[in-house]
């Protein structure tokens, strides 16, 4: 490629920590650095880019067909459904993301809210602020319920990467631990157990599947309905996973004995959003999207992003979604 200086603009750099060291490219740039980007600001910003890095900012038809020069978009994230990578394609433009640096910080999230809500440690942390341990005049109390990990029954929804490393930490606490077959497919293999099955026989289910027409609102009404052994739930994945409202509503009557979540819809959510009205409850557990945000998985995000850039430049793209001629010239 060209040793004439690339463009690169950096639509939402606020989504990465400010501690994250975002090392230099190694080819001649200019790097242009926004902290947010409104959606009537990208097509401006990205006019005369050659790469463009975001994370959550949009980037559809009409902002790429706006941006003459962009030859890589570099996504700061693994999801990608907010690049129309169809236009992307047609223009021959290369999009690639980041992959496995967050093995670690999700199962260790998830793994914090099941202890949190399996042993009561926030309300009961709540309480001893609110002066009830004097009340009580005795060395402990029993006002919310403690359950032990062992030989309780994990349920997973997602066999992927991360779905693995929530399993393994799972039996290592001595949890029988099961896959879901996908819904309405009960005859996927020895891997799988019926999605039915493990609503039904499930202690913690957790969620770690990919948001498309087949799993969008996967957990609803029905599905709560048949949480026999009243789980707790956990959802680090997508929020439009789960239909709000029959959470809520689960949570309102029991049918679920808790839940922790990391991801709504929109995010943020607005203060009338059906999630806020839970937050008075003691078995409920909203996170701000940071099970990702280890300072360890933020630092391998940032590394493997310019390792992507350097790639793409240097004729190699790497982690591609969508090709590109351009990445071999």
């Amino acid at each position: 490629m060209s040793q004439t200086p690339l463009k690169v603009v950096f639509l939402d750099r606020e989504t990465i920590s400010p501690q994250t060291v975002l090392r230099t490219p190694a080819f001649p740039h200019t790097l242009e650095m926004h902290g947010r980007t409104r959606p009537e600001q990208v097509a401006d910003r990205i006019a005369d880019a050659d790469i463009v890095i975001l994370n959550k900012v949009k980037l559809g038809a009409e902002e790429i067909a706006a941006a003459p020069q962009l030859k890589m978009i570099a996504l700061a994230a693994t999801g990608s459904d907010n690049v129309d990578l169809t236009a992307c394609r047609e223009r021959g433009i290369v999009v690639s993301n980041i992959r496995g640096y967050a093995v670690r910080s999700v199962p260790e999230h998830v793994f914090a809210l099941i202890f949190a809500l399996r042993r009561s440690i926030v309300p009961y942390h709540q309480s001893v602020q609110a002066g009830r341990w004097q009340e009580a005049a005795q060395f402990c109390y029993f006002d919310y319920p403690i359950q032990d990990l062992a030989g309780s029954t994990l349920g997973i929804i997602g066999a992927g990467t991360l779905g693995q490393a929530v399993a393994n930490i799972g039996r290592a606490f001595g949890m029988k631990v099961v896959f879901a077959a996908h819904k309405g497919r009960p005859n996927m293999g020895s891997l799988y157990t019926p999605f039915e099955t493990v609503l039904a026989e499930s202690d913690v289910i957790s969620l770690h599947c990919p948001l498309n027409d087949h799993t969008h609102h996967l957990l609803g009404a029905a599905e709560f309905s048949a949480m026999a052994r009243k789980p707790l739930l956990i959802n680090t994945a997508r929020g439009a996973l789960i239909d709000d409202h029959a959470l809520a509503h689960a949570l309102r009557t029991g049918q679920i004995a808790g839940a922790g979540l990391d991801v709504t819809v929109p995010e943020p959510p607005p203060a009338d959003h059906p999630l806020m009205g839970l937050l008075d409850l003691p078995n409920f557990i909203l996170t701000p999207h940071v099970a990702w945000a280890s300072q360890e998985a933020i630092q391998a995000l940032a590394d493997q992003l310019i390792d992507n850039i350097d790639a793409f430049v240097a004729g190699s793209p790497r982690n591609a979604l969508v090709g590109g001629l351009e990445a071999h010239s």
